[in-house]
């Protein structure tokens, strides 16, 4: 099993500046290789606190790649719907040769009713706007002279450049919640699918949907699965929680927060059931995420049980992204549990 560490702000300006924010991610990538964190992952998100000091994760991980030799550099995840096909492209195409060939794509529908409004897009063309950016960037990726007439974008014998280090493309990511067609998806497609368990949820069902659909379309392997979970890791248990539960509670009321108009009359036939999940996340706690493994939290005794315990409550994945600087945690207390975690709890779950 390998780990990585996830950036995902969470932090208004009054919380913390954004040059603030990037310096301390950047000094904790910069450890990353000499703790065993295989990879490095940002978001996309735009103009509120949850997630919007990151418009634009291709910009962080070129920042990272120079921080780091090893650890690859995944976007968690690039949003089609409100980029153009041939930026993105192109965009992936650069941070690939900056990086040595370290990148990893993810891609994801976007799910919140402000981001749509404010580019001007309307919930109902969701999972058309992301099929269609999402093909069209694969077919820039691995052909060249590419024509497309879409919908959204068209264009005619376009060679995006530069061309990607990886051939004939950076791995694809899936981002997923709890939707089981998002996880058939990916696994049809032959795609790596991304999810975050913050509701609990039937986490192995969904898993398994994954798998199945990846052997049924005859792809070698069984996929790659990547979840996200907070963790905190200190010497004393009680310490953890104390200094963990606020900043994460207050990560998930500013997730509350940004999705609220799903529960005030936002709806779509793309996202149906969308009402009910954020329902389901406003009644989250910080106990209530450490309980379902969602937050690993504890001495490195106790995260060693709890991941242990989720592996074989899901039935196995193959990569943990780890939030360890959420909400406003001081960067020193992030940065110890980042060592902690990674001299007593990553060794005893890698491969040998």
């Amino acid at each position: 099993m390998k780990f990585g560490i996830q950036f995902f702000p969470d932090v208004s300006p009054e919380q913390k500046q954004a040059d603030q924010y990037w310096r301390e991610c950047l000094h904790l990538t910069s450890l990353a290789d000499e703790f065993g964190y295989t990879h490095i992952r940002t978001v996309e998100h735009h103009f509120v606190s949850y997630g919007g000091y990151s418009p634009n994760p291709h910009v962080f991980l070129a920042a990272a790649a120079m921080q780091t030799k090893n650890a690859r550099l995944i976007t968690g995840a690039v949003l089609p719907i409100f980029n153009n096909p041939l930026k993105i492209a192109g965009e992936i195409g650069m941070l690939d040769a900056i990086s040595g060939g370290r990148l990893e794509c993810g891609f994801a529908r976007a799910f919140l009713p402000h981001e749509f409004d404010g580019f001007g897009r309307t919930l109902d063309e969701s999972k058309a706007r992301f099929s269609e950016g999402l093909e069209q960037v694969q077919q820039l990726l691995e052909k060249e002279n590419v024509s497309s007439d879409g919908k959204f974008h068209s264009f005619k014998n376009i060679t995006v450049t530069p061309r990607t280090v990886q051939r004939p493309r950076p791995p694809i990511w899936i981002a997923a919640l709890i939707t089981p067609t998002s996880f058939e998806f990916a696994g049809k497609m032959g795609f790596n699918i991304m999810a975050i368990p913050l509701t609990g949820g039937k986490m192995n069902e969904l898993i398994e949907i994954y798998r199945h659909a990846w052997q049924d379309a005859g792809h070698k392997g069984k996929g790659q699965v990547m979840l996200a979970h907070h963790m905190f890791c200190h010497e004393d248990r009680e310490r953890a929680y104390e200094i963990s539960r606020d900043p994460l509670n207050r990560y998930l009321e500013s997730i509350v927060a940004s999705a609220s108009p799903w529960l005030t009359g936002s709806n779509s036939v793309d996202y149906p059931g969308y009402d009910k999940i954020i329902e389901q996340l406003s009644k989250e706690t910080f106990e209530s995420q450490v309980e379902k493994g969602a937050a690993f939290v504890g001495t490195p005794d106790d995260i060693n049980e709890q991941i242990s315990a989720y592996i074989e409550l899901t039935g196995g994945f193959e990569i943990a992204s780890l939030q360890i600087n959420f909400n406003d945690l001081s960067v020193e207390h992030a940065e110890s549990s980042m060592r902690l975690f990674g001299k007593k709890v990553i060794p005893n779950f890698v491969e040998t």
